[in-house]
């Protein structure tokens, strides 16, 4: 019995390249973290820079479909969700005065997986290659 893998075809260049303005526009949310008074996660999930990275994400990824850019677009659409989803654990933390520390964790925590997430994939993104993907 024989495996068959799926066709992978090659990109469009300026697909490429919008992935690319992607990845910026992310670290340019996790610079305004860095640089400001908000958290790093805080600053990913709520700065304008990165709502129109995901909304890039969800309009381009149809384009990306059967590429290696595919498990890109899935990657930056995750790390944001599961962004979001750390943020409201972290807000729910602070509800109770002992939580605030284990909140404060959970920010600090979060914010180096961003800054993790957003490195790893536009390095394999300069690279050409796929990103590992959780089904």
């Amino acid at each position: 019995m024989t495996d068959i893998s799926p066709v992978i075809r090659d990109p469009d260049e300026g697909l490429v390249a919008w992935t690319h303005v992607i990845y910026g526009l992310h670290s340019l949310s996790v610079l305004i973290g860095i640089a400001s008074a908000a958290t790093i996660v805080g600053a990913f999930v709520f700065g304008v820079p990165s709502i129109v990275a995901v909304v890039l994400n969800y309009l381009k990824r149809g384009e990306a479909a059967g590429t290696f850019l595919e498990s890109h677009f899935r990657w930056q659409i995750r790390t944001f969700w599961f962004a979001v989803l750390w943020c409201l654990i972290g807000v729910l933390m602070m509800a109770t005065l002992i939580g605030i520390p284990v909140a404060m964790v959970v920010f600090i925590s979060a914010g180096v997986w961003v800054v993790y997430r957003v490195v790893r994939g536009w390095l394999a993104l300069k690279g050409g290659k796929p990103l590992p993907v959780a089904r």
